[in-house]
């Protein structure tokens, strides 16, 4: 808990998941956040920037010598000295955060939702792309985003699962084509296993620039669906509307707009588990009082809420 080497010294190994040279009124500063399985936290190099800055990228794992300030009611770390750390040094599964449910569990469940499939087609669909044992040990591993939400290992299926269930849920009360939208839950993101590249450091693959998850996936659905016979076409283009509109709006990378009810729940059940979670995130980050660091992608602070006895 660095909350206790307040004002104190600290020398320890961090993964470098955030690096920004930055020009300030007395020159060139360099902006890190740092983090283990434990959480994460901003760190500033006042002094020798630019050489300092030249010892290691986002993506390394360090060890930094500094002091434990607090600005603006963050904990942050006063960087002195940086080196970067050879991968013999350290084991990276103590850096690298990874989701904090049952991973059994998650699985169970999905393949709990593709059994409920009773359509032969869309049932022998989600049964040939989620029973390939090479993709699914990617998709079981991949995170779901780079930065805001779900940005771990298994991060994706995490994410997956709970877009699924919120869409179970709705199609419950909504009239709408339940099996159609669960699938479409569980696809929605498949193209993210080739769009990034996994831990230590998460970062997009070329494919992932120049394509997108949202075209990968529509591309593995097509070509899925073409081994199995006589796939119905208006089915095939339904499911391939729901992932080509899960993002919503054209601003936001949708290739077309929610124009089926399914397609419309799938959206905003994808929105509110990857906004709730992203916001989770910020709020669980390296904070101390009432409010959470600030959210540079929502442009605002998250409240926190008082103790109650803080309050008496």
């Amino acid at each position: 808990d660095l909350a206790s080497y307040l004002d104190k010294e600290i020398e320890t190994f961090f993964w470098v998941t955030e690096k920004e040279l930055r020009e300030g009124k007395s020159g060139s500063y360099l902006r890190i956040r740092v983090s283990d399985r434990t959480g994460n936290i901003m760190g500033n190099v006042w002094n020798n920037a630019v050489s300092i800055s030249e010892k290691f990228e986002a993506g390394d794992i360090i060890k930094l010598k500094g002091m434990v300030i607090k600005f603006k009611e963050q904990l942050q770390i006063t960087v002195q000295k940086v080196r970067k750390v050879q991968d013999f040094e350290v084991d990276l599964a103590d850096y690298i955060s990874t989701t904090e449910k049952d991973v059994n569990k998650l699985s169970e469940r999905l393949f709990n939702i593709i059994d409920s499939i009773t359509d032969p087609y869309l049932s022998l669909l989600m049964k040939l792309i989620f029973d390939d044992k090479q993709f699914y040990a990617e998709f079981g591993k991949a995170p779901a985003a780079k930065s805001w939400h779900h940005n771990y290992m298994c991060g994706l299926l995490e994410h997956t699962v709970a877009v699924a269930n919120i869409c179970d849920f709705a199609s419950h009360n909504y009239d709408v084509d339940r099996e159609l939208l669960m699938c479409g839950a569980l696809l929605h993101d498949i193209g993210k296993v080739q769009e990034y590249r996994p831990a230590p450091a998460i970062d997009f693959t070329d494919i992932g620039r120049l394509l997108g998850h949202i075209v990968i996936a529509d591309q593995i659905i097509c070509e899925k669906s073409r081994q199995i016979d006589h796939f119905p076409a208006e089915l095939l283009m339904k499911l391939r509307h729901l992932i080509l509109s899960h993002h919503g709006e054209y601003d936001k990378g949708s290739v077309r707009l929610p124009q089926m009810l399914e397609a419309v729940l799938l959206h905003h059940a994808d929105n509110l588990d990857a906004q709730a979670t992203g916001v989770s995130q910020v709020i669980k980050g390296q904070h101390h009082g009432k409010w959470s660091e600030f959210d540079r992608l929502n442009s605002r602070y998250y409240y926190t809420g008082t103790k109650e006895d803080e309050i008496k």
